[in-house]
C-alpha cells in the first residue's frame, strides 16, 4: 500500500515531499529517528543534534520535517510502538514523547515491508525486484525517496568477481548465483527503483562496481559510509591537532564497549572487522602514517543502547619528551545517530532536486569512510559541507 500524499500537511514547503525508506526500519536507530522526526514535525522538541539547523549551513530548499514520511524494510517483526517502549525503558527516548507520537509510529508501521536476511542463492534477482517494487510503491506518494541503510553491520564481502559490471551481475543471476551480500541487494533495489541511497553502516551496500555503474547510468546520487557519531568523531577533531602542532603520535589505543543490537552484531569477529577497518583508516590518513595500538570492540549486553569508548594516546613533543592523552566518550548511539540520518536524507533529497549524481563527497562530514573523498579532518569536512550546501541552495532557489 503506497502512502497517500503527505499526511501531515496539505501545504508543502519549497523542498517538496520526501520519503525516507529505512533498511532496518524497526531497529533502535530508525525507530529513534522516526520518533524524532514526528516530534520535530509537531514542534514537540527542538533541533539539538541536527546539523542542518546550524546557522552556518544554508538550509534553503531542504524538505521540511512536516513534509517527510517514513517507510522501510526489516526482517524484525516487533512493531514500532513496541520498539519505542523498549527505547523508553532504556532511557533513550522520553516516555511522554513516545506516547505523543504513537499515531505516527502506527502510520509508519503500515508502510513497512518484510526485508531479506539471506538472499535466495538461486534467485537473488527476484529478491531485488520485490524490494524495488516496495520502494516504487512507496515513492508514488512523495516527490522523491532517499533509501538509508541503518541495518546491522555485515562482514567484509568481495562482490567484485561476479559483479564487476552490471552485465556480470546479470550473468551471475542467470547462472543461478547470488553474488551480492544483503546490504548490496537492498542498494541494488534502491537504484532500480530510482531512489538515492545513503549507507550509514560499513557494510558493502552500493560500493560494488556493478551498482556504481548502474547508479551512474540512472543518474542517481549516493553517500556513505559508516556514520561518524562518537569516538571517531572525536578522533577526527583531535588527530589533526597533533599533526598541525607537529606532535608525533606513537600509539593510539581504542577500547569500545557496546550494548544493544549493534554490539551483539559486532561480537562476531567478521562483522567487527568491517567496523574496525573504517575506524583505523581515517586515523592513519589524518596522521599521515600507520599508528600502532590495539583497537577493540567488545559487546557488553548490560549497556543496552549506550556505548563507552576509552582512548589512550602516546605522543612525542620537543626533545623527544613522551606524553600521554586519554579521553572517555560515553553516549547513546541511537540518539547521536538519529538526527544525522534525518540530515543526510534531507541533504540528499535536495541534491536530487538540483541534479547531483554519483558520490556526494561533501557529505563526508558525516562518515568514517567517506565515499568519493579521502578527507577525514573534521574542520575541512565541515568547510566542504558548508560550501556544497550553499551551492545546492543557490541552484534549488533559482
Amino acid at each position: 500500500m503506497a502512502p497517500s500524499p503527505n499526511p501531515r500537511t496539505e501545504d508543502h514547503g519549497p523542498g517538496g515531499t520526501l520519503g525516507i525508506w529505512f533498511i532496518g526500519a524497526r531497529g533502535s536507530l530508525a525507530t529513534t529517528a522516526t520518533i524524532g522526526l514526528s516530534a520535530l514535525a509537531a514542534h514537540l522538541t527542538d533541533e539539538t543534534g541536527c546539523v542542518c539547523a546550524h546557522p552556518d549551513l544554508d538550509a534553503r530548499g531542504l524538505p521540511a520535517y512536516a513534509d517527510i514520511v517514513v517507510g522501510g524494510h526489516d526482517v524484525d517483526t516487533l512493531p514500532l510502538v513496541k520498539q519505542a517502549e523498549r527505547l523508553v525503558a532504556g532511557g533513550v527516548v522520553p516516555g511522554i514523547l513516545a506516547h505523543q507520537v504513537t499515531a505516527e509510529l502506527e502510520a509508519t508501521e503500515a508502510r513497512l515491508r518484510p526485508g531479506v536476511r539471506h538472499s535466495d542463492p538461486t534467485d537473488q534477482r527476484a529478491d531485488v525486484e520485490r524490494l524495488a517494487d516496495d520502494i516504487r510503491e512507496f515513492a508514488a506518494g512523495v516527490d522523491r525517496v532517499v533509501v538509508v541503510d541503518v541495518s546491522s553491520t555485515e562482514p567484509p564481502h568481495d562482490a567484485g568477481t561476479d559483479a564487476a559490471t552490471w552485465a556480470d551481475l546479470e550473468a551471475a543471476w542467470s547462472a543461478g548465483r547470488a553474488p551480492l551480500p544483503p546490504s548490496s541487494v537492498y542498494a541494488c533495489a534502491a537504484v532500480l527503483a530510482g531512489a538515492a541511497y545513503v549507507a550509514f553502516t560499513p557494510s558493502p551496500g552500493i560500493d560494488v562496481p556493478a551498482l556504481v555503474e548502474l547508479a551512474a547510468e540512472r543518474g542517481l546520487p549516493y553517500a556513505g559510509s559508516d556514520g561518524k557519531t562518537g569516538e571517531t568523531l572525536v578522533k577526527s577533531a583531535l588527530a589533526p591537532m597533533f599533526s598541525t602542532r607537529s606532535l608525533a603520535v606513537r600509539s593510539w589505543t581504542s577500547i569500545n564497549l557496546l550494548g544493544g543490537g549493534d554490539g551483539s552484531t559486532l561480537s562476531d569477529p567478521a562483522a567487527r572487522e568491517s567496523k574496525t577497518s573504517t575506524k583505523r583508516s581515517g586515523l592513519e590518513s589524518m596522521l599521515g602514517h600507520p599508528v600502532p595500538g590495539p583497537m577493540h570492540i567488545d559487546y557488553v549486553e548490560d549497556l543496552g543502547d549506550w556505548k563507552t569508548a576509552w582512548d589512550h594516546v602516546r605522543f612525542d613533543g620537543f626533545l623527544g619528551t613522551r606524553m600521554t592523552m586519554q579521553f572517555t566518550w560515553e553516549g547513546c548511539d541511537s540518539a547521536l545517530a538519529a538526527p544525522l540520518v534525518l540530515d543526510l536524507a534531507r541533504l540528499t533529497a535536495r541534491a536530487v532536486a538540483v541534479g547531483e549524481t554519483g558520490p556526494l563527497a561533501a557529505l563526508g562530514f558525516f562518515f568514517k569512510q567517506p565515499i568519493g573523498s579521502q578527507e577525514h579532518r573534521l574542520a575541512q569536512q565541515w568547510d566542504a559541507l558548508l560550501a556544497w550546501s550553499t551551492d545546492c541552495a543557490d541552484r534549488v532557489t533559482t
